[in-house]
């Protein structure tokens, strides 16, 4: 039986899995204390907690559990990153790296930093929604000190070259840093591939909101940053704060889970993703939008011309949640500037749709949303303007 509104909108944030619910629900309760207290059993059970989480976590990626710094969120982690880094290497030069498809997160942070000095190259994108390796190469000067460019875009999930970045990046003694939000717990990712910092985030990956982490290397080489929170000197003085121990908790027995089901997930995903994508490129006037080849299994972003997607949206609104762009950009009236790099008109912009799939995601659920989409396209294209 079909539950509604169908949820297609996993790029947004995911539900908890139940699993992880109920991990994390004794510490709201019976296991409430705080991590940093050392003198009665409450701290230390929150402390075995924190530190199991950190190598759940760890293991995820490929990294050490010291490795692992618990923030906020993506966004948090984000800013550490990015501002932790010019700031602690202020001395070797001033000069990042970055695409102009990136996270807003990201975005955001290079324009604060340019307020401060910072000198700034935006890549350009090609249709595919993939970084040029040469043009990326060319714009290392002796002042570049970080390399920023995401692992796989939360729009249309394009996954760029991490192995080549990164070849790059060592080649030139520059740091290499990626926002993988959308791509840690969806498909395999190893930070030894050469990842220097990475960013990602629980509620992603079916885990709760309000918790994610920095990974931040510590050998060969060991990277440096400058703390953007002062306070109690947590997280190895990198993010002072109390502890969010229930949403660690979470975010450990999330990352456990994809660590044991990730590529099942991806394998039964990308199926039903195939047969969306499939049926509504039938239609005709539709095109998709980024890399077919280089992408999550598990996203796609389509254009119905003719068909406005806000207009699209309004009409299955209560039977099916999609998105016309990223969650942190939905409130803006201005076509997606991920869509609008890959060259399309603000038309087809203002077009399309993208559909992300989950784990809770139904064959019966596809075929409802194949037939849904596919006569609310064709009930607006048969709209034709009154003639005055």
């Amino acid at each position: 039986m079909l539950k509604f509104p169908v949820y297609l909108d996993n790029n947004a944030t995911t539900p908890c899995d139940p699993r992880v619910v109920e991990a994390l629900l004794p510490y709201f309760t019976e296991n409430f204390g705080n991590a940093a207290s050392r003198n009665h059993s409450f701290g230390w059970v929150a402390k075995e907690a924190v530190t199991l989480a950190r190598e759940q976590v760890a293991k995820l990626i490929n990294a050490e559990p010291k490795e692992i710094i618990f923030t906020s969120g993506a966004t948090e982690a984000d800013n550490l990153a990015l501002k932790g880094v010019f700031e602690m290497y202020a001395g070797k030069g001033n000069h990042i790296i970055t695409c102009n498809i990136e996270h807003k997160a990201v975005l955001d942070s290079c324009k604060h930093l340019e307020k401060r000095g910072a000198e700034i190259t935006y890549l350009q994108v090609n249709k595919k929604g993939l970084i040029d390796l040469k043009e990326l190469e060319a714009a290392i000067k002796p002042t570049t000190i970080l390399i920023a460019i995401m692992y796989a875009n939360n729009e249309i999930g394009v996954i760029q070259p991490m192995k080549e970045i990164n070849a790059i990046a060592k080649r030139h003694g520059v740091i290499f840093f990626s926002d993988a939000t959308q791509a840690v717990g969806k498909i395999p990712v190893d930070v030894n591939d050469g990842i220097d910092l990475m960013a990602f985030t629980a509620h992603k990956m079916y885990g709760p909101k309000g918790v994610g982490a920095l990974y931040v290397r510590r050998k060969n080489p060991r990277i440096k940053l400058t703390a953007q929170i002062d306070g109690g000197g947590h997280e190895n003085n990198m993010r002072s704060g109390t502890l969010n121990v229930t949403g660690i908790v979470g975010f450990g027995k999330a990352c456990e889970l994809c660590t044991q089901q990730m590529n099942e997930d991806a394998e039964r995903l990308g199926r039903l993703r195939d047969k969306l994508e499939t049926a509504l490129l039938n239609l005709e006037a539709t095109s998709l939008n980024g890399s077919k080849e280089y992408r999550l299994p598990h996203v796609t972003n389509i254009s119905f011309e003719d068909a406005r997607s806000e207009n699209l949206m309004m009409n299955f609104n209560k039977e099916i949640a999609v998105s016309s762009g990223s969650a942190c950009t939905s409130a803006s009236i201005e076509p997606s500037y991920v869509l609008k790099a890959l060259n399309l008109s603000d038309e087809m912009a203002h077009s399309s749709l993208r559909f992300s799939l989950g784990r809770f995601t139904t064959e019966e659920e596809i075929d409802f949303v194949i037939k849904r989409v596919s006569e609310t396209v064709h009930e607006l294209r048969e709209i034709k303007p009154v003639a005055i």
